[in-house]
């Protein structure tokens, strides 16, 4: 695909230096509709990125929107703080019979604003105030958000340096498969734990993300999620799950952490409950930890109605049945057999495929190498992410929706992109 060079000038000096996606994908976007979108001189592009897992259901989804645009139209409230609402009266009752009870969960709901950088601080925040104790635990290679709490718990030393100040109250332990096996298991953690001259504070809370997407789409094994969560109810410490991108389906079931067989204290959603984009995030915990007093934890926008209205077509549309985790899940498999081929074709720079549903990611071997891919997939038409601590590897985030030719069509102009950067 020819593309000519589009007249960013405006962004370029007046928009700040911090902006960074615009930088790999340099072209004005100007429409979207399910997994492509559209620049402003037309050209078409395959979106394997779904807005960083926020746009589940594709760009502009058509049920979404008409939901939405029908809310607008009747003049339905569109900012109310956290006064109740008939949105979002219809959005906790369908959460609760669609996602909640199905799953034998009784968590309370929390809007704590509207990212999932909020919801982090929300869930970092009750921990403490549960347990009375200030220190959390987290792994490598975590990313949980770009407030202060968020990244005291997070391992990218990149964005832990943009604080500007001391991140405390944390300790950061292995991820699973982190020392590739040499050592069991939290034998590490558990001795700390058990050592009264470690030094390690008792913490109030572990947070994980049973894949990490940002830190290079590590997948945790259900077994060692199963010990963790096992870890941390002997050791009287609340298990905090970060499902904000791989939530919401991501990897197959609505949750990420329903493969494992557990249920944790404490859970943060964001990116993809919105359904259709609009900001939205939720903590939600089990009833005996909700000790908040009223307005302990507020935010001028934590009820967005009109992402209350999105959110509830999309859990009707698609979380009704067992379809949408089956068709992930199908799709996942399309996926992996792509990569390991183009893994086999180029064994000297592709050092590990690696993902769940329809999260994956392919590791390059040599330093800049997957930014390559990613530039000249865009440069044919595909928009693809890196991830990890040297953006040495290409993350692929399609949308839920996306159908399998389309799938097909992006996975080979991926397999070009590696040919032609070698």
């Amino acid at each position: 695909m020819t593309i000519t060079r589009p007249d960013l000038s405006v962004f370029e000096t007046v928009e700040s230096e911090v902006r960074s996606y615009c930088r790999g994908w340099p072209t004005v976007f100007d429409r979207a509709q399910g997994a492509h979108m559209y620049d402003e001189d037309g050209h078409a592009y395959l979106d394997f990125f779904a807005g960083a897992g926020t746009l589940n259901y594709g760009h502009n989804n058509p049920v979404l929107k008409r939901a939405l645009i029908d809310y607008i139209e009747r003049d339905g409230v569109t900012h109310g703080l956290d006064m109740s609402t008939t949105a979002k009266r219809t959005f906790l009752e369908t959460f609760q019979e669609t996602i909640l009870k199905p799953r034998d969960m009784n968590h309370k709901v929390m809007f704590p604003g509207p990212t999932g950088t909020n919801a982090v601080e929300a869930a970092l925040k009750l921990a403490r105030k549960v347990k009375g104790r200030e220190s959390i635990v987290s792994f490598t290679n975590a990313f949980h958000g770009m407030s202060l709490g968020s990244l005291a718990v997070t391992g990218n030393a990149f964005k832990r340096a943009g604080a500007g100040v001391p991140l405390v109250h944390s300790t950061l332990m292995p991820f699973d498969s982190y020392l590739d096996g040499r050592t069991p298991d939290f034998l590490w953690f558990e001795r700390l734990l058990e050592d009264s001259g470690s030094g390690l504070s008792k913490p109030a809370a572990v947070i994980v993300e049973t894949v990490q997407g940002e830190g290079g789409v590590n997948v945790a094994a259900a077994e060692w999620l199963r010990a963790l969560a096992d870890l941390c109810h002997r050791h009287d410490m609340l298990l905090i799950v970060d499902d904000i991108q791989m939530g919401c389906g991501r990897t197959g079931g609505f949750f990420s952490f329903e493969e494992a067989g557990i249920q944790p204290d404490i859970i943060t959603l964001s990116k993809s409950i919105g359904g259709y984009g609009l900001p939205l995030a939720l903590t939600l915990f089990k009833p005996g930890l909700d000790i908040w007093e009223p307005g302990e934890h507020n935010g001028t926008f934590r009820g967005n109605n009109p992402a209350f209205v999105t959110a509830t077509a999309a859990l009707e549309t698609y979380w009704n049945d067992a379809q949408t985790e089956k068709q992930t899940l199908t799709r996942g498999e399309q996926v992996e057999p792509v990569l390991r081929a183009i893994a086999d074709e180029h064994p000297e720079d592709v050092a590990d495929v690696r993902g769940r549903g329809l999260v994956w990611g392919m590791e390059l071997r040599h330093e800049g190498r997957a930014t390559a891919v990613a530039r000249r997939a865009f440069e044919l038409g595909l928009l693809i992410e890196t991830s990890g601590p040297e953006s040495e590897v290409v993350k692929l985030l399609p949308p839920l929706t996306i159908p399998p030719e389309e799938l097909d069509e992006g996975l080979r102009t991926l397999a070009r992109a590696v040919r032609e950067t070698t």
